[in-house]
């Protein structure tokens, strides 16, 4: 069963030069860059973040964080639900206000968030970055021809993915067709067979084994959790 990181409403302050191992999150939330600068490189890719960068996350994502020479302050703000699928990294003018309000009351202090965040631009920084990119936009892609297309081995890539996101290209991808599975199986009556194809998976039973590995439940369990069942309908 997979195991998950708490994540509450508040500060954190870490370190100079401090790391930490990739985890998940069974939350939604975002987190606030009060002071500082630090690298996440996650289920959404690698960002670089400062002062006033918000880094946004959903159920289940995945990342590692490692901070720089002055280390950082942060707030974490849980969510209902994602703030703003269509980006990953936002920016607020006025952090500071938005952290004093969410001593008292972290949902007000969420609701100026959503009134101040506007999305900042993601710069891709070297060739893990563009393979993080490509699986996430189209997880079918085959990994040797890829690292062949841009003149690595597909050793190179294993290595050098899995320094850089602490996990090998097919796990990541792996990873990247278990989120699309949820998305369908809590906003679709499509049968689960359906879903596994849709999303990538050989069969049904491979679908189920990365549902658990990232959710801690099978498809069938979000499945009941919902007002969506599987039923009659036929793959088209």
């Amino acid at each position: 069963m997979a195991g998950f990181e708490h994540i509450g409403h508040g500060r954190q302050n870490w370190s100079p030069r401090h790391c930490i191992p990739r985890h998940r999150h069974d939350r939604a939330y975002a987190a606030v860059v009060l002071s500082g600068t630090y690298e996440e490189c996650g289920s959404r890719g690698r960002f670089r973040v400062g002062p006033g960068d918000v880094l946004l996350h959903d159920a289940f994502d995945a990342h590692l964080d490692r901070f720089h020479n002055r280390g950082a302050q942060i707030l974490n703000l849980v969510l209902a639900t994602t703030v703003a699928a269509d980006f990953s990294v936002g920016r607020v003018a006025d952090p500071d206000t938005i952290a004093r309000v969410a001593e008292c009351d972290p949902i007000e202090a969420g609701v100026r968030l959503c009134a101040q965040l506007c999305e900042a631009d993601g710069v891709l920084q070297d060739w893990p970055d563009l393979l993080a990119a490509d699986l996430l936009r189209e997880p079918d892609c085959r990994l040797e021809l890829w690292a062949r297309h841009h003149g690595l081995a597909a050793e190179t890539i294993s290595r050098g993915f899995g320094k850089v996101f602490g996990v090998t290209p097919a796990s990541f991808r792996v990873e990247v067709r278990a989120r699309r599975a949820l998305a369908l199986i809590t906003g679709s009556d499509q049968p689960l067979a359906c879903i596994a194809a849709a999303a990538g998976f050989a069969d049904q039973a491979h679908m189920s084994r990365a549902m658990r590995a990232l959710t801690g439940s099978p498809p069938s369990g979000w499945r009941r959790s919902n007002s969506f069942k599987t039923g009659h309908p036929r793959c088209p």
